[in-house]
This record gives C-alpha cells, structure tokens and sequence, in this order.
C-alpha cells in the first residue's frame, strides 16, 4: 500500500528522492538530470518518505541488475507511492509496467528532455528557473575531488554477451571542445581527478570523423589521443577507463610515460581462450595482447593494468578456462574483477553453445579469484619501499584512506595511510609504502 506524499504548495519547493543505479555512465546520466531538476528549483532528498516524487535510474543490462532495479521501484512506491522510472531498463518498458502498473512514467536511457517531462507533469516546478544558483560544473554524485567525464554514448560493437547497443544505441560522441569545456569547469570547483568513461572509450570519434572543434586557441581533433593529450594539460589526474586494445591504443602509453594522464589503463578483456572471444565476439580479440602489454610496460614500467573477466560462458571448456589461467600468469595484470556468466535477454550468447552448469561456473569463479590473488599481491609487493602519490578519499582517527595512482575509485584497492598531521579530503599526499596485503597497501605520510 502506498503512503501518502504530501502535496506541494507554491511556498516551498518540490522535493524529489533520487536513485541511481548501474555503472559510472549511468551515474553520469543521474548527474545530467539532478542538474537539471536543481536549476529548475527542485530540492533533491536521499529519503523517500515525505518527498513528492521519486524518481530511479534503473539498469538492465544483467538479470541480476534488472532485479536490483526493480525492488528499488518497488521499495519507492510502497514508501512513496509517486515513482517515474528511466535508465536502461526503460528501453523494454513492458518489464517495469507489468510489475508495477502503478508507476507515473518510464523512459529510456539518455532521455533527458522525457524525464524532465515527466517530472514536470507530476510535480511542477516552483519557480523561474534563472532565479535559481547551480554549480556551473553541474550537481555531481561523486566526492568533490573526483568526477566522471563522459566522453560518448552507445556503442558499435555487438558482443554476443551484452545487449547495450540495443539500451543505449550506436556509438554518439561529443565533440572534443564540448568535453574539454566542462573538464576544465570540473577542475576550475576543485575537482582533481577526471575518470574518462564510455562504453568504448578507444572508438571515441569513429562517428563523427574525428571532427575538429575549437578548444582555447586551437583545433582539437574528436581522437582518443588527441583528447587523452588535451585532458593531460588540465593539471589533474586524468584516468582512462573501458579502453579496447586497438592498435592505436599504444600511442597513449607514451603520454603516461611522460607523466601526462595517469599510467593506468581500464581493458576488459573478457577471457583468454581464442574459441571463447570468437564466440564473444570481442572487438580487437585477435590482437597479441601478451606482447603488446609487455611493449607497453617497456614503455611505461609503472602502467597499472586493470580488467575484467567472464568465466563460464556458453561452451568454456575446461581448456579454455585453464588457458584464462597461462594467460593471466603471463599478463600480471594489477586489478582484476571477474564475473560468472548470466545470460542476458535478447543477448545472441545464449544460444552459441550449451550453457555451463551453474556449479562449474562458481568453482571456476573461485578458482579464477584465487589465482589472480597471488598475482595481484605479488604486484603490490613489488611496491614495499617506495614512494607513491595519494589521493584521500576517507580521513579517519589516526589512518586515512586514499587511492594510488594505480586505484580507481569503487573498484580498486586502496592505500591507508598514517600521518603526523591530519589529512584532508581530496588532498594528495606522497606516501611511503610499508607493507601490502592481497588488494591494499598500508604505508605514511612523508610529504604534503
């Protein structure tokens, strides 16, 4: 039964609940529409009860995450009883009303003009949204010395696995001057970490040609390079994240080299196995990523490679699950995160092969963690005794918590870190490190 909301009133402004859920794209989409509903007047509240509205930005691209999206919908209506939904899981609308009839609206991912739409509907803005004060960097939902940079939408390629092209469509990027613009009003409120994301980050510009605009004084090219070098001129760190191993890739380990983005490169892999990636259908699977990740690391010794993989896929064999296991021995890759498979609605993956039993699926999983532990302690190990920069993300009574410039924030590990004096919060410390445990490395604070 749903509670009452209580009715708004032109004395105060109309209060909307937010919740966002899925990845850091999504998060930026959740950005793009709290701004907008603050700069009309709207106050944003974390509690459901005694809002006018509530509005969640749902994912859909597993069936786990479809799951979560739903009983965060139902939660809102049994405590609110006003919901408008969007997001990914608002590309297949009938999901969301057949369960719950009662909602205001649903809308697609992206939609902003639709959400804004909606919301008007339900609850109008209070007043003349030029009286209102927003932030000209936008309201964000990260801390305030880090933030996520958007770059494109969609997505051109078609794995067998995933069914975002059909959420979220082919691949959209913004032109470089448009990103760089709202990168430097990011770093001008304090921000001193650019998180680069899309959903293939190394195809930015592929659809527009790579297209110049003008920046500052000059032409830049809409080109992964030629941005990631522009970024790097900003005074912040600049991290690169969901990067497919194209040929072009090996032009920017030059630029960390030189100290320009950050050495640390996000490439979901996936798996190993020439058969798997086939049927994965993975762009760049053909590539010789062993002999190019140790080029890289000729290049730049203190690259920091991070990924993801997906263990019982449809036809994994037990050989190919112990080539994921060479392969991984060979890589050295510094943060992994793995997966078991889920087959996804819609996704051609389903039907390739005969599914994995779901018992096999969690030993290899548990296997897999456990190899890749070794590897990734190893990897810190290597650490003990230097010096390294980091960033505070938490203070506490006598350690604060930070990141390397080998961490990103949520899904990396992360450095504690003692000091004399108390640390701030988005302050950059230089740490020596004393010891490392399997995903973390414990160190002091020797310079400010």
């Amino acid at each position: 039964m749903a509670k009452d909301t209580p009715a708004t009133d032109a004395s105060r402004a109309p209060k909307v609940s937010f919740v966002s859920l899925g990845c850091p794209k999504a998060l930026v989409d959740s950005e793009r529409i709290i701004t907008r509903l603050r700069a009309e007047g709207y106050e944003l509240t974390r509690a459901h009860e005694g809002a006018d509205l509530v509005l969640v930005n749902t994912c859909g691209f597993l069936d786990s995450a479809q799951a979560e999206s739903l009983a965060a919908i139902g939660k809102a209506l049994s405590e609110n009883g006003k919901v408008i939904v969007t997001g990914c899981m608002g590309a297949e609308p009938e999901k969301i009303t057949e369960a719950y009839p009662d909602v205001l609206a649903v809308t697609g991912p992206q939609q902003y003009e639709s959400v804004l739409e909606a919301v008007h509907r339900a609850v109008p803005p209070r007043h003349d949204p030029f009286l209102d004060l927003v932030p000209p960097e936008g309201i964000k939902l990260t801390p305030r010395h880090y933030a996520y940079l958007k770059i494109s939408e969609g997505c051109n390629n078609r794995c067998s696995f995933c069914i975002i092209p059909k959420l979220r469509g082919d691949l959209v990027s913004r032109p470089a001057a448009d990103v760089l613009r709202e990168a430097e009003r990011l770093v001008a409120a304090g921000v001193k970490e650019l998180l680069v994301i899309s959903q293939d980050t190394s195809a930015y510009g592929v659809d527009i040609r790579y297209a110049t605009s003008q920046w500052r004084d000059r032409e830049v090219r809409a080109k992964f390079i030629d941005l990631a070098g522009a970024l790097g001129e900003l005074g912040v760190w600049v991290r690169l994240h969901y990067v497919y191993p194209y040929p072009h890739i090996d032009e920017v380990i030059a630029l960390m080299a030189e100290g320009k983005v950050l050495p640390y490169l996000d490439i979901p892999f996936q798996h190993a196995a020439p058969a798997v990636l086939k049927r994965m259908k993975r762009p760049a699977a053909q590539e010789k990523t062993l002999e190019r990740i140790a080029r890289w690391r000729d290049v730049c010794p203190d690259l920091a490679i991070r990924s993801t993989f997906i263990v019982g896929f449809p036809g994994e064999t037990e050989e190919d699950f112990g080539q994921l296991l060479d392969w991984l021995d060979e890589a050295e890759l510094d943060r992994v995160g793995c997966f078991r498979y889920e087959p996804v609605k819609g996704a051609s993956a389903n039907d390739l092969a005969a599914p994995v039993p779901d018992e096999l699926k969690e030993t290899r999983w548990h296997r897999f963690m456990q190899h890749q532990q070794a590897i990734s302690r190893r990897r810190l190990e290597r650490k003990v005794g230097t010096r390294q920069q980091v960033v505070i993300d938490e203070i506490g009574s006598t350690v604060a918590k930070g990141r390397s410039k080998a961490d990103a924030p949520e899904i990396d590990g992360a450095v504690y870190v003692a000091s004399r004096r108390p640390l701030r919060v988005g302050e950059i410390a230089t740490v020596r490190i004393e010891r490392a445990d399997e995903y973390d490395l414990h160190g002091s604070a020797v310079g400010f």
